[in-house]
C-alpha cells in the first residue's frame, strides 16, 4: 500500500553525481543537505529519503530541492538508490502485517 513514487534520472556532467526528478515536491522551496556521517533528526519526507539513501549506497551526500534529488557517490556503489526513491512512499510491503481497525482506532485514541 502506499503511493510508488515515479522518477526521471540522469547524470551529471561532473562524474559520481547522480540527479533523480520526482512527481512530487518533498521540500517546497526550501533547500535540504545532508552529508555523510550528519545525524539527520527529523522524520520529514526529505529527511527519511536521505537517511534511506545513505543507508543503501556509499554516498558523500545528498541535496534535495522541491522535486529534484541530487546525490554524490563516494564510490562506484550507488547501491539500490532507485529502489530507495521508487518505495519512498510504501508502507505495507510483503510480510509486513496491516493493522486492523480496531488497532488504527487505538493508535488515535
Amino acid at each position: 500500500m502506499g503511493q510508488p513514487v515515479t522518477f526521471l534520472s540522469s547524470t551529471s556532467p561532473k562524474p559520481g553525481v547522480l540527479r533523480f526528478e520526482l512527481n512530487r515536491s518533498l521540500t517546497g522551496m526550501g533547500h535540504e543537505r545532508y552529508a555523510k556521517g550528519d545525524e539527520i533528526l527529523h522524520d520529514r519526507p526529505p529527511d527519511v529519503l536521505a537517511r534511506r539513501i545513505f543507508e543503501a549506497g556509499d554516498v558523500d551526500s545528498v541535496h534535495i530541492y522541491g522535486s529534484m534529488v541530487t546525490v554524490t557517490l563516494a564510490s562506484s556503489d550507488q547501491g539500490d538508490l532507485e529502489t530507495v526513491l521508487r518505495e519512498l512512499y510504501t508502507y505495507y510491503v510483503p510480510g509486513v502485517e496491516i493493522p486492523s481497525d480496531e488497532e488504527l482506532i487505538a493508535m488515535v485514541e
